[in-house]
């Protein structure tokens, strides 16, 4: 019975879904939100408030002006993507607490929550989300 509890213990560490994440940046007590995958993608639209730092990119120099006081919440498109388990697992290693988004950007979306975007890409841009 202790090692059950112990695993859900663990996984409510670690990840976060949706309305959680709705909750906590309307609290005022937000995270830092990541958004793992390429700047393509990030322009086409992420979540309101959302950095894009995508994982390939994370290094102590690229994270430097971060807050490691600040929860760390990383996503990606969605389940069949693992940019946010790799931005998760770099950040992790550079010192930050971590959560991973269940269901990524398209959960967020079927949850009904707002998507910002930025500007048009370019044909040059790739339109894979970068997470390979």
């Amino acid at each position: 019975m202790n090692d059950q509890i112990s695993h859900y213990q663990n996984k409510l560490s670690y990840e976060i879904d949706s309305w959680d994440l709705k909750v906590s940046v309307e609290s005022g007590d937000a995270p830092l939100i990541i958004d793992t995958r390429s700047p393509a993608a990030y322009l086409k639209g992420h979540i309101p408030g959302a950095v894009n730092i995508p994982h390939r990119t994370m290094s102590a120099e690229s994270t430097a002006a971060l807050n490691k006081s600040v929860l760390v919440v990383t996503y990606c498109d969605g389940i069949g993507c693992n940019a946010s388990t790799k931005g998760a697992l770099a950040m992790s290693k550079l010192g930050f607490k971590v959560k991973e988004l269940m269901g990524g950007l398209d959960w967020w979306m079927r949850d009904g929550h707002p998507v910002e975007s930025g500007a048009q890409t370019t044909d040059a841009e790739s339109d894979d989300c970068g997470c390979a």
